[in-house]
């Protein structure tokens, strides 16, 4: 009878602590599921649910091949934006319970909204569907996507004529472009490749691979040491402009209350840069250091009255003037140079 006793005391142990582990799991869950884990900040603590605080020994939050004990949103694990992560939490009944979450990440500093004024407008063909373009000088250097239209264009502003225009395979859909020192650096769509070209003649110089990480190639600037890349994520992707296949930084871009994906046409401008965000009227600042957005313009006005009606007839195109910005769309017919107050 006393060894039943024990049997009986041991099973309601057992019966006990995976109530217990499950009431920490369930927790978890419904944490990872709720507002809760949505709007912290660098230097805020994790709050857990109360279940999982009141029966934890410890608790780890494990980044992959890192982890922390410390529950402070710190920036040497953190980045800005979703962070996956997974709870290692030691119960006081001795066992190990793992638990998957997302915690999301914002800038402390609302978004100030940036004017500005139409200083000039210049003409642009309405036939190029453009996904790069920027600015040297007095000369624009555009990339026009979708296949069997797909080419690299330079033409002087305010000119409707190209000086050149280099036509490319009807399989290829060119997406953003940059300028090296004599060079143009142009990603292209699903293609899984960019090409290189002369400056100068537009002649191809050479081809390279896209980074396996980048899903598809889409905006692309150039920052006076990296190439810096879009894929339609939140993210930035810093590409070594002598390797341009090899990815040296991944920065994930967020606002004071939202993470920002769909980057598309990039623009670097004196320490900051500059993001298109597809089918949105609107253009990023960001702090290249954290990937903060510090600043945002609103371009609805523009953007509707050369949408045509058209969708996909969006704002996509930024470049500078001095301090002045250019900003143009996909088939617009006209390019904006905007004094910014």
């Amino acid at each position: 009878m006393k060894v039943n006793l024990i049997a009986t005391f041991v099973l309601a142990l057992v019966l006990t602590s995976c109530k217990n582990d499950r009431k920490i799991l369930n927790a978890l869950n419904d944490y990872n599921n709720s507002m809760e884990s949505k709007g912290y900040h660098f230097g805020d603590m994790v709050v857990l649910p109360k279940d999982v605080a009141d029966k934890a020994e410890s608790i780890t939050i494990s980044f992959g091949d890192s982890e922390t004990s410390n529950l402070m949103i710190d920036p040497k694990f953190f980045r800005l934006g979703d962070n996956d992560v997974t709870f290692v939490v030691k119960t006081k009944d001795g066992e190990t319970l793992h638990q998957d979450a997302t915690i999301n990440v914002f800038a402390k500093n609302p978004e100030k909204q940036i004017s500005y004024e139409i200083k000039a407008e210049y003409p642009h063909d309405p036939n190029n569907f453009i996904e790069g373009f920027t600015l040297e000088g007095n000369t624009v250097y555009e990339s026009v996507g979708l296949t069997n239209s797909s080419k690299i264009v330079k033409y002087l502003l305010g000119a409707t004529e190209p000086i050149l225009s280099v036509k490319q395979s009807g399989d290829i859909f060119s997406e953003g472009c940059a300028i090296v020192g004599d060079k143009i650096y142009q990603l292209t769509y699903q293609n899984r490749k960019g090409f290189i070209y002369d400056k100068n003649t537009l002649t191809l110089l050479s081809e390279f691979p896209l980074p396996d990480v980048i899903k598809e190639g889409w905006g692309l600037t150039y920052d006076g040491k990296n190439l810096i890349a879009t894929d339609g994520s939140k993210n930035l992707y810093y590409l070594d402009v002598n390797d341009p296949s090899k990815v040296l930084k991944t920065l994930p871009v967020a606002g004071s209350s939202e993470v920002y994906d769909q980057l598309n046409e990039l623009e670097y401008h004196d320490g900051f840069i500059y993001a298109n965000v597809w089918h949105k009227p609107i253009i990023l600042k960001i702090n290249p250091l954290n990937g903060e957005v510090v600043g945002k313009f609103d371009f609805t006005k523009l953007t509707e009255e050369n949408s045509q009606n058209n969708s996909e007839y969006v704002l996509n195109g930024i470049a500078f003037r001095g301090e002045n910005m250019l900003v143009t769309g996909k088939n617009w017919n006209k390019i904006y140079e905007v004094a910014i107050k």
